[in-house]
């Protein structure tokens, strides 16, 4: 049993001062540090200064870790022009991603408070480190693939790389699905695969980029010439719309960047929530996803990283630093605290895990925070903390030190 008490604590919805929290391998009481210190007589106790704030420990729900040997190779400003990179570098940046790459980018994300991420798995390379790592894992197998001579061999590539997660599934490592997107899945292959697995977490990109809008809405635009050049495909598989329809249960929408109202009055009814990647978004010539218009739909979103293959780092505190910038027209102190919660509570509660929030019976996954100075005002804690923070100083996750 611990006893850890800061001026500021963030429970995943608000900011509270002077209290402490109590834990275990799970969340036990949160209460002034003399009424636990009675109760818990026994249990380790860290008094922390008035630059000091705890919190739910960070979940990143969309990472791919198999391009992390990435540095400049890729090329940036225009989506079409870096997926023609991608596709030029591929098998020399997946070989050149060997265990101690994936042990860097895991490592990186503890250090700067991430206890859970969701990675995003084309091929499986990932899977040992990942089922290593010390964070809480959501690991999406990703099915991939248009041609419909190669359904069936792709869907039992699909079943092996699946089977293999699931052999190991535990409450830190949790087997889940992506769907590519709607531009690269067969739609008889979507059917197959969203049948075989009814009930585990879903992810799938979503109108990211302008050109993938005009190929999926018109046959036309930059995407025309990569389908005929590499697939002899000349017309697109499915509109957006029809995509959504054959989503078959809440799903973690990637990107959205390009959706419109009739995409979102969709997506708030299927209750599908949308992961926000600022920096992917921007390096990539994609556009601001318009926030604004999520909310107006009653649709959550959350802060994603994305992969080294399009970011320059697997830090959600450099996400959140990047969405400040991005949506300048939202109040600063406000949209502080809530870019905490989207990247504590949102997060988890979209991926149906009892994390992202500081809650007696809760796992106790938690991180302290040390700011270069005091923070005198409840209302300034989240702002000073997203632009101060680099690591975290300490990390718990079920209870565990792990930073």
């Amino acid at each position: 049993m611990k006893i850890i008490h800061a001026r500021w604590l963030f429970d995943g919805e608000k900011i509270v001062e002077n209290v402490a929290i109590a834990f275990d391998t799970h969340i036990e009481e949160i209460a002034p540090f003399e009424v636990l210190e009675t109760k818990f007589p026994q249990a380790e106790t860290v008094r922390l200064g008035s630059d000091a704030l705890v919190m739910p420990g960070l979940v990143n729900p969309h990472v791919h870790l198999e391009f992390g040997a990435n540095t400049t190779r890729l090329r940036y400003g225009d989506f079409m022009a870096w997926l023609d990179s991608v596709i030029a570098h591929r098998d020399a940046l997946i070989e050149a991603c060997k265990a101690s790459c994936y042990k860097k980018q895991i490592d990186a994300m503890l250090r700067s408070g991430t206890t859970t991420f969701g990675a995003v798995s084309s091929y499986g390379g990932d899977f040992t480190a990942c089922k290593a790592a010390p964070q809480r894992v959501v690991y999406f197998s990703e099915i991939i693939g248009s041609q419909p001579a190669a359904v069936d061999a792709l869907y039992a590539d699909f079943m092996q790389r699946l089977d293999q997660a699931r052999e190991v599934a535990s409450d830190r490592f949790i087997p889940a699905v992506a769907i590519h997107s709607p531009y690269s899945v067969h739609p008889i292959l979507m059917k197959k695969v969203l049948t075989e697995t009814p009930k585990m977490p879903l992810s799938a990109h979503f109108l990211e980029s302008p050109a993938e809008k005009a190929w999926l809405e018109k046959g036309s635009g930059p995407f025309a010439r990569f389908f005929e050049t590499f697939l002899k495909q000349t017309r697109p598989l499915q509109t957006p719309e029809a995509f959504l329809d054959a989503l078959e249960r809440p799903t973690l929408l990637v990107h959205a960047v390009q959706a419109e109202k009739k995409h979102l009055k969709k997506m708030a009814e299927a209750g599908h929530t949308v992961v926000h990647c600022p920096r992917s978004n921007r390096y990539l010539g994609c556009g601001r996803l318009a926030i604004e218009r999520l909310l107006e739909e009653g649709i959550d979103y959350m802060l994603g990283t994305d992969g080294l293959s399009s970011n320059t780092s697997l830090s959600l505190w450099d996400e959140m630093r990047a969405a400040l910038m991005l949506h300048h027209e939202a109040p600063l102190d406000s949209f502080a605290t809530d870019l905490l919660r989207r990247a504590t509570a949102v997060a988890a509660k979209s991926l149906t895990l009892r994390t992202g929030r500081l809650e007696v019976g809760l796992s106790a996954d938690l991180i302290t925070l040390t700011l270069p100075g005091a923070v005198e005002e409840e209302r300034a804690v989240a702002l000073q903390a997203i632009l101060h923070t680099q690591e975290v100083t300490t990390l718990y996750i079920g209870g565990k030190q792990y930073v």
